[in-house]
Parts: C-alpha cells; sequence; structure tokens
C-alpha cells in the first residue's frame, strides 16, 4: 500500500471541499416538493348571507381528503368569517396570510371580493374567486387574482336567453316585467348590466315597466312588493340573496298577489335548501333561477357527491350545487397550480394558476381556463325550478330533468 504524503492530503482535502460544498448545494437543487398548501377561506358564515357562505363551507370542507386523491396535494384550511362586511373581509385576508396563508379562497360577495383582491395584489399571494359576479373585479389589471365564475354581465346574458328559450318552451308571451333587485355590489352590478343589454335584446317579448331596488337586509319588504303589485307587471325579474328572496315571497302570498312567474336571470336565493326550508313546497315552488349550474352527470360530480354524502350525510348536494360546486373546482385550482409550480411561492402559484388548464370539471361549460384578465369566459348557466320541494333543470332540454311550468299556479291554487 502506497504511503500518503502531507502535500497529498492537503491535496485530498480540498478535493473533498469541493465535492462537500457541491453535496450541500445539491438540496435546493432536487429536494422534494412540498407537498402541503394552506389556504385561507374566506366566507360569510355570519351576518345576511350566512346561510349561504356555510353552505359554500361544505365545499371547502369535503376538499382536503379528495384533493389528496386527485393531486397527491395536502390542503391546509385555514377558515375565516367575512360576517357579510366588506372590511371584515379586508382585514381577514390580511390576518391570513400573516398567519401564513399561501392562497386564498372565496368570498362569495363582490364588494368583499373586490377588498380581498386589493389585499392579495399588495401582498402577492394568489386569490381565486369562488363566486362573485361584479364585472370591475377582473378589469383593475390584478395579476394575483383569477375568478371561475361568470361577470355580472354574462349571467345576464345566459340568463336573459334562457329566459326566451323559457317563453318558447311553453308557448308565451308576457308582456310586461316589474325588476326588482338588492342594491349592494353585486345587485347593482345587475341592474347596470339589464340596463344596457336588454334594449338591445328584439328576442325577449316583455319591457320592464319599473325597476325597484331594495337593502338585502331589509326587514320588511312591504312597500316594495305593494310598489311592483301595483305595475300590475306579468312576472318579477328578480336579482336577489337569500333572506330577502324568502321575505320577498313571503310579502306576495300576504299581498295575495300571483305573478305569472318569479324568475331571476342570474343570482342566488330561490334555489338554496334554507328557502324550501322556509317557505315549505308550498310557496317555494316553481320559482325559476337561471343560474351556473352542476352537471349530474359527470363523473366528478359523482365522486364530488359520494364524499359529500359520507361527510355531510344529512344534506343533499342538490341543495347546494352551486356553493359546493365553485367552491371546491376553487380548490381544484390552487391544488393544480401548486403540483405544477412545485412551489408556495406567490408569484410562482399566481403564474401557474393562470396556466389552468383543467377538463374535467363538476360545472357546466368548456374547460377551466383563464384569460389575460383572470377571467374564465366559458361557464354556462341552466334554467332552474322549483319543483315539489327542490331544484331541478328545466332547460336546456338536452339536460332537462322536467318539462318547465310557466305561468305558475297562483299561491292559493297551489296544494
Amino acid at each position: 500500500m502506497s504511503k500518503v504524503t502531507r502535500r497529498d492530503f492537503h491535496r485530498m482535502a480540498a478535493a473533498s471541499a469541493i465535492v462537500g460544498g457541491s453535496t450541500l448545494a445539491a438540496p435546493a437543487i432536487v429536494r422534494a416538493q412540498p407537498k402541503k398548501l394552506k389556504v385561507g377561506v374566506l366566507l360569510p358564515r355570519s351576518g345576511v348571507q350566512a346561510f349561504i357562505g356555510q353552505s359554500c363551507q361544505l365545499g371547502a370542507d369535503i376538499s382536503p381528503a379528495l384533493i389528496r386523491d386527485m393531486y397527491g396535494v395536502d390542503l391546509e384550511l385555514m377558515n375565516a368569517d367575512t360576517e357579510t362586511n366588506v372590511e371584515v373581509a379586508r382585514s381577514r385576508a390580511e390576518k391570513l396570510i400573516n398567519d401564513g396563508a399561501q392562497v386564498l379562497v372565496g368570498p362569495f360577495d363582490s364588494g368583499a371580493a373586490g377588498a380581498i383582491a386589493q389585499v392579495a395584489e399588495q401582498r402577492k399571494v394568489p386569490f381565486v374567486i369562488n363566486i362573485a359576479a361584479a364585472p370591475q373585479i377582473t378589469e383593475q389589471g390584478y395579476k394575483y387574482t383569477v375568478r371561475n365564475f361568470p361577470t355580472a354581465v354574462d349571467l345576464i346574458r345566459n340568463g336573459l336567453a334562457l329566459t326566451r328559450d323559457l317563453f318558447q318552451a311553453t308557448s308565451t308571451a308576457p308582456r310586461t316585467a316589474v325588476f326588482m333587485h338588492v342594491n349592494d355590489t353585486f345587485g347593482t352590478s345587475m341592474a347596470n348590466g339589464i340596463k344596457a343589454i336588454l334594449p338591445r335584446l328584439d328576442f325577449l317579448p316583455f319591457k320592464v315597466v319599473d325597476t325597484i331596488s331594495y337593502d338585502p337586509a331589509a326587514r320588511d319588504l312591504s312597500v316594495e312588493v305593494a310598489k311592483a303589485k301595483a305595475t300590475n307587471a306579468d312576472f318579477i325579474m328578480l336579482v336577489s340573496r337569500l333572506n330577502d328572496a324568502i321575505l320577498l315571497v313571503r310579502e306576495l302570498v300576504k299581498q295575495r298577489w300571483s305573478p305569472q312567474g318569479i324568475i331571476s336571470p342570474g343570482s342566488p336565493g330561490m334555489y338554496e335548501a334554507q328557502f324550501y326550508k322556509a317557505l315549505g313546497n308550498k310557496y317555494s315552488d316553481y320559482a325559476i333561477s337561471n343560474v351556473p349550474w352542476y352537471n349530474p352527470k359527470a363523473a366528478l360530480t359523482q365522486r364530488v357527491d359520494a364524499a359529500f354524502r359520507k361527510q355531510f350525510p344529512k344534506e343533499n348536494l342538490k341543495f347546494h350545487a352551486l356553493n359546493v360546486g365553485f367552491t371546491f373546482e376553487a380548490m381544484m385550482i390552487a391544488a393544480d397550480a401548486f403540483k405544477r409550480a412545485g412551489s408556495a411561492d406567490g408569484t410562482a402559484l399566481a403564474e401557474a394558476i393562470r396556466k389552468t388548464d383543467i377538463a374535467e370539471r363538476m360545472m357546466v361549460g368548456g374547460p377551466i381556463r383563464f384569460d389575460a384578465k383572470g377571467q374564465n369566459t366559458q361557464i354556462a348557466s341552466a334554467c332552474i325550478q322549483n319543483r315539489n320541494g327542490e331544484p331541478v333543470v328545466v332547460l336546456p332540454k338536452a339536460a332537462a330533468q322536467m318539462a318547465p311550468v310557466y305561468p305558475v299556479p297562483a299561491w292559493q291554487a297551489r296544494g
């Protein structure tokens, strides 16, 4: 065996230092991708939109197990209640980020979404909107906000086209409508859209004879309903939330006014579980909502439904379809981007989210993709009518579970 000299020793030591340095640096290049994503979930679980916020929360709660199976990603949910208050939503978003949230999801409400988007932009944390329709949210040039939900303009276009289809399918031609709407950010956006779009649609047989706005937190709509009744309009075109939709129907019954129907061109309220519970079948039935909806035949819907029934055996997915569906898809978007980015860094994750291309989805429409503004423009609507105490697809005909009924039975003529 040859003898190692002092010079040989120093030469070997130098070589070892080089190799050692490379070895120490290697983990920065080949270290395993992080598997946990901290998701700040912002929803109105209290306040006037509490029931809807709680419904959306169900979609968040079923996500971790499903997302782990689908993407191999662990979601850590960091839940926050916006209390149906814009300023609370802003402060809760800040706190979630301070507490380590790497992406934000929510918040159902357009006003809250606008405030959270500002925070996300300032803090460079991605924000995936599950539900919120005010167009201006994705018109600000934000880089960290995307929306997997139609704008108010798209909701109106789709909703009015389905209204035309409803009248054609039932061989009716109502001549007048009274437009009633909540005066919050969402309702005002819808009202502005209808005012701009409706006059240009010559395929609709009716004209709006009056527009009546009201506070979504109102506890008495007797004056507004009396004013609507005085127009003797054929039907009510309604943009509502949940609590006010219940209040409005009760007032219609009380004032004994039975219009030909109540039709929403694209708002929540009348298909929510609490609407049926509060009014019973007699007064909740036949209301019509033209809204984005889940595809009950999609493989992913069936998978989500199975997980939903297992985790919430006392609930029924069809009463939470829109809220759960879009909330779960927001989680999918975040997890899919996280897996592709291999990082929870805000900028890298935001860039990956904007490159989303998910073909297999739960909601009706094309693949989940975002345009340069961060808007998904491929979401469709369906005509949903309350029948026998549950929401049923009546149009388009290819997806219909029942034929639509219009005009609807008068309150006193119902069983």
